[in-house]
């Protein structure tokens, strides 16, 4: 059933990236395959890496992740399990150095040196918001529409105004620009710069090879970036500190754990921001 006005190739298209992004983006999902890098792991050694999980939650999450595909169990023995990240799972883990690349160019500067993980949380958190997928590929796709043309393409079955809840959060978390009430929409400095993850998220979910995403017929083909704007931040900040570089799609990920959770191992980590993009 489509989802959009848009093409059926477009709408499948959409429609896997946001079933990608739902994989990951629950509360721990991430850290939990992060935790699994290497080679696989008895239940009791994963729950020692990830010892701020409360009895009884890690066990439900490995389940999910087994059943979208992206880790498995393998039963040695009676008394031997192991878990570790499927091909689907290893293969998902190298889009997530870009998305650490975008959030150090694009979210505002924390108050503290962040881990990995903290960036890839809270852009996540962005990108899963409802409808922020098929807005986020029509405006790159269309440059600029206005709200009455963007909900009858994102949400043809629904009240057109419905679509101002949406495009106004995806306006205060940065990734979309707009010069007032009636003007047309379009991508923001930050939103266009979600070119290489979202492309690659889209080959990663069609089984293609990662590299593909250079040929993605909406975010492979980068047009002339938007002029960044100035965002407003309720305190000044300072850079965090290095974390580890972007990897291109055909490298494995060399995750390590001090790397990704140098700044949040000794302490219980904390959700992902509820709200922020270029405005923690």
């Amino acid at each position: 059933m489509a989802i959009t006005a848009l093409p059926p190739d477009t709408d499948a298209d959409i429609a896997r990236v946001t079933e990608a992004l739902a994989m990951i983006t629950p509360r721990w999902n991430v850290r939990i395959m992060l935790a699994l890098s290497g080679p696989p792991l008895r239940y009791s050694e994963l729950a020692a890496k990830v010892s701020w999980l409360q009895n009884g939650q890690l066990h439900p999450k490995l389940k999910s992740l087994c059943d979208a595909g992206l880790v498995e169990r393998t039963e040695h023995t009676a008394r031997h399990v192991t878990y570790g990240h499927t091909e689907r799972g290893a293969a998902l883990l190298s889009i997530l150095p870009m998305i650490v690349t975008w959030a150090e160019e694009h979210l505002e500067k924390a108050d503290r040196p962040l881990a990995a993980i903290e960036h890839i949380e809270d852009s996540l958190t962005l990108l899963t918001r409802r409808h922020a997928t098929a807005i986020l590929w029509v405006l790159k796709s269309r440059e600029e529409v206005s709200g009455r043309a963007l909900a009858r393409i994102v949400m043809p079955s629904s009240d057109w105004t419905n679509i101002y809840p949406p495009l106004r959060q995806l306006v205060a978390d940065g990734l979309v620009d707009t010069d007032g009430m009636g003007q047309p929409y379009r991508l923001s400095a930050a939103g266009d710069g979600l070119g290489p993850v979202l492309g690659t998220l889209s080959a990663w979910a069609a089984g293609q090879p990662l590299d593909q995403a250079a040929q993605h017929p909406v975010w492979g083909h980068p047009q002339a970036k938007p002029a960044p704007r100035s965002w407003i931040s309720s305190q000044s900040r300072p850079a965090p500190t290095a974390l580890p570089p972007a990897r291109t799609p055909q490298s494995p990920p060399a995750w390590h754990n001090g790397d990704l959770f140098s700044h949040a191992a000794t302490a219980r980590p904390k959700a992902a921001v509820p709200a922020g993009g270029p405005r923690r």
